[in-house]
């Protein structure tokens, strides 16, 4: 496999088993991921793919495996995949931590080792401003059964607040990746022309602005996607408060939903 990728494949793989090299299980967050007050989006892919309870999962481009992991606590038939080896390894070892069975493989997105249909849901958290978007839905839509779904979390690129951070973070960020905008739905709908969005985090990156300014966290050095997970007891009245600003602004003016930072895509591939 190694022989087929890509350049842009090559560099991806090499970025994430650099940052999989200095993982440590007891930093690895799994319900948190998906129950802390911060985690909107993740709970809300969640609830548009549940049940998922006895469901052939495929968690594409897995990461360390926390979304693999907690898919798994609650009843899925998981499936893990990364390009990167290392974190296909982290994936397996934070799986027997948990007593969690799944099956984890190293594979590229637009080129998945798997049969026709052969899962009923599958998960990216962040994956596919990654990765040649067109080839890799393809080969989702394929491995998808008749009737199943897919739930994409993705940042988005219009916001200048969120472009002067990644700026800012160029180092934690591979020089390939590319978030999606708005009119990358029109292409998407190509493949999956059942298919829906919603927006997060509006008013509520208010919160990376108070890391930068009040808390003078170094977006080089300090994650904050991870950070608001990680201290979201911290935070968790201030989110609140943004959070209910964040509904009521993208209910009446949808039109804001570009300056979000994060969607999520819903996807059904039609019997």
């Amino acid at each position: 496999m190694n022989a087929d990728r890509t350049e842009k494949q090559r560099i991806e793989a090499e970025f994430h088993d650099r940052w999989a090299s200095g993982m440590e299980l007891d930093g690895l967050l799994v319900r948190e991921a998906f129950e802390a007050v911060t985690a909107a989006e993740n709970r809300y892919a969640f609830a548009r793919l549940s049940p998922v309870a006895g469901k052939r999962l495929l968690d594409l481009g897995c990461g360390a495996g926390e979304t693999s992991v907690y898919f798994a606590l609650q009843g899925a038939e998981v499936t893990a995949t990364d390009i990167s080896p290392r974190m296909v390894e982290v994936c397996r070892r934070l799986a027997a931590r948990h007593g969690t069975p799944l099956e984890a493989k190293v594979s590229a997105a637009e080129a998945l080792p798997f049969p026709d249909a052969a899962f009923d849901l599958v998960f990216c958290n962040g994956v596919l401003h990654h990765v040649d978007l067109l080839p890799a839905l393809r080969e989702i839509r394929r491995v998808l059964r008749p009737g199943g779904k897919a739930a994409f979390i993705e940042p988005l690129k219009h916001n200048p607040v969120i472009n002067v951070y990644r700026r800012l973070a160029a180092d934690n960020r591979t020089p390939t990746e590319c978030p999606l905008g708005f009119d990358d739905f029109a292409r998407m709908r190509e493949v999956f022309p059942e298919l829906d969005h919603r927006e997060f985090w509006l008013a509520t990156l208010y919160l990376f602005l108070h890391f930068y300014f009040v808390e003078r966290a170094d977006p080089g050095k300090v994650r904050y996607w991870k950070k608001v997970v990680v201290e979201a007891d911290r935070y968790a009245r201030l989110y609140g408060r943004l959070k209910a600003l964040d509904d009521a602004l993208l209910r009446w003016f949808p039109a804001l939903g570009r300056l979000c930072w994060n969607t999520v895509i819903v996807a059904e591939k039609k019997a």
